[in-house]
């Protein structure tokens, strides 16, 4: 895919430089550049080609400058990112720029291994937007289509789970409503490790299968390099916060498991604690107190945790649906009960484990109708069959 990038500057021999310093780029079909002298002048490119994906503007500029440019760009498109380049220790302008919806900045004199760094960082941004876009476009047109909905939304959560030596993986989630919003995901990073996921929107119905599959496609997109699971988060959460009329928020727990060592490190965004049940019938709740619900505030500095998961322990991710779950006599199930599930100790099987957990709630619920939607899942890690 070719890549459409307008340069905005006012000096006469840029264009030049540009084309010799990017031949390879333009040659391969990677890039294509349209120049422009002013604000102005990238306006009028801009109204005749709506294929620019990426406006790259200085700031100092006679007619319209970068940052006049900026704003009447915030007010017209969020299809496309503007990078900025300005002086060397101008943080004045840089942080005004940012402030008007510019997406990243390069300095002067520009070091163009930099800005192609800068580029292709601006384009996997705009990528991500562009699949979340796409998921919401593509839900809102079946909004009144429950029953293909709830299809779709059942055919996207994987069905095929992780079973090795060493390690086992299983999920589950049961919506209140014909559709919910509720999902858990896990992804095989390209080093081996293990991404897994679990997160609740704070709604039910349709509004909520539509942020949760903008949510979940937006996770899978930013998630897959293998980053920091508090980088993901964060990513996540100001994408969610950029575009978010419908004031809806999530909470989520994302974690990567590393087989090599059983190191788990994670980022919780407001969601229930993880549980680990350990051999001897113990448990220990994950807590870290720290992190909010995805959606609500931008540029929140989420932390990441790790821990080390010893032989024998199941790692237990649940919604609220688990532990507030109510019977008639309107009892919450609680966390006791969810505790007292694993208090024999030794589940090695994740599907086992995760069958105990909805069958206890449902079993606990008895007749009384489900209000909320019910997700978990579980990870087993030590020999397989080494405990009943």
């Amino acid at each position: 895919m070719t890549y459409a990038i307008l340069v905005v500057d006012d000096e006469p021999d840029l264009e030049t430089l540009v084309r010799q310093r990017m031949r390879r780029e333009i040659r391969r079909g990677v890039y294509e550049f349209e120049f422009a002298g002013n604000g102005e002048e990238a306006l009028e490119v801009l109204a005749n080609n709506h294929s620019i994906d990426i406006v790259l503007t200085d700031i100092n500029m006679p007619r319209m400058d970068g940052l006049e440019l900026l704003s009447r760009l915030s007010s017209q498109t969020k299809d496309l990112r503007s990078v900025v380049v300005s002086a060397y220790g101008d943080m004045k302008n840089i942080r005004q720029a940012m402030n008007l919806g510019a997406f990243d900045f390069v300095v002067k004199p520009v070091d163009f291994n930099d800005l192609r760094v800068t580029i292709d960082r601006t384009i996997k941004n705009l990528e991500t937007w562009r699949d979340a876009t796409a998921a919401r476009n593509r839900l809102a047109s079946i909004e009144n289509e429950l029953g293909v909905a709830k299809a779709m939304q059942q055919s996207i959560l994987p069905k095929h789970f992780i079973t090795e030596p060493t390690h086992r993986l299983y999920a589950n989630m049961a919506a209140a409503r014909e559709v919910g919003g509720d999902f858990y995901d896990f992804y095989r990073l390209p080093d081996g490790r293990i991404g897994l996921a679990i997160a609740d929107v704070s709604d039910k119905g349709v509004p909520a299968a539509l942020f949760m599959m903008v949510t979940r496609t937006l996770l899978k997109s930013v998630a897959k390099d293998g980053a920091d699971p508090a980088l993901v988060v964060g990513a996540v959460n100001d994408i969610l916060c950029a575009d978010n009329d419908s004031l809806m928020f999530v909470t989520l727990v994302y974690a990567i498991f590393d087989p090599s060592n059983r190191s788990l490190t994670y980022c919780n965004g407001g969601h229930n604690p993880m549980m680990i049940a350990h051999f001897d019938g113990s448990t220990d709740l994950l807590d870290p107190l720290d992190g909010v619900a995805l959606g609500i505030t931008s540029d929140y500095e989420f932390a990441s945790h790790e821990i080390e998961l010893l032989d024998g322990d199941c790692l237990v991710l649940y919604t609220d649906g688990v532990n507030e779950a109510e019977n008639k006599a309107q009892d919450c199930f609680g966390m006791d009960r969810l505790r007292a599930l694993f208090q024999d100790g030794g589940f090695s099987n994740a599907k086992r484990a995760n069958e105990v957990v909805f069958d206890a709630v449902r079993t606990f619920a008895g007749d009384n109708s489900q209000s909320d939607d019910i997700t978990c899942l579980t990870l087993c890690v030590g020999e397989v069959d080494r405990m009943a």
